[in-house]
């Protein structure tokens, strides 16, 4: 039995770094569905200006290309300086903290930038981590691979 967990435990720590890099856990065909909770602030509209998922909501930042991406950078998108500071102290968009952020933005935002005042200009919180993580899924399918 032990063995087991110890092989568990180690093609965990193994297989992080493949979905690091853009992959997903979860499940895009779910994510389409969980996506009508985002589609009111945000949209996944690809270069030539098709909309892929949502609709053409302005409030939030489109989502197109988010894998990989360095957050608070979208071109043209006001974004509260919590976000900003955030992204200009490393961080990057991939599945563990994509989930992490939309499960509570701004309880996220204060513990990583250990500051009690941080605040997200997001103030929807998706209440289930598979909802999440099949959410990243339908984002990942729908963007082009990011840059190496």
């Amino acid at each position: 039995m032990k063995k087991s967990y110890l092989l568990a435990a180690a093609v965990g720590l193994f297989a992080t770094p493949v979905f690091s890099d853009g992959h997903a856990t979860g499940d895009a065909e779910a994510g389409e569905a969980a996506f009508r909770q985002c589609q009111t602030c945000h949209v996944v509209q690809n270069d030539d200006g098709e909309v892929l998922a949502g609709r053409k909501a302005k409030t939030g930042p489109n989502l197109f290309g988010l894998t990989g991406r360095t957050a608070g950078t979208v071109d043209g998108f006001r974004y509260r300086p919590s976000l900003v500071e955030a992204g200009e102290g490393g961080l990057v968009w991939d599945e563990e903290t994509f989930v992490a952020y939309v499960q509570d933005p701004t309880a996220y935002l204060r513990e990583v930038l250990d500051d009690d005042k941080a605040r997200s200009g997001m103030s929807f919180k998706l209440r289930k981590e598979e909802d999440a993580r099949n959410i990243w899924a339908l984002i990942v399918s729908l963007s082009p691979e990011p840059e190496s």
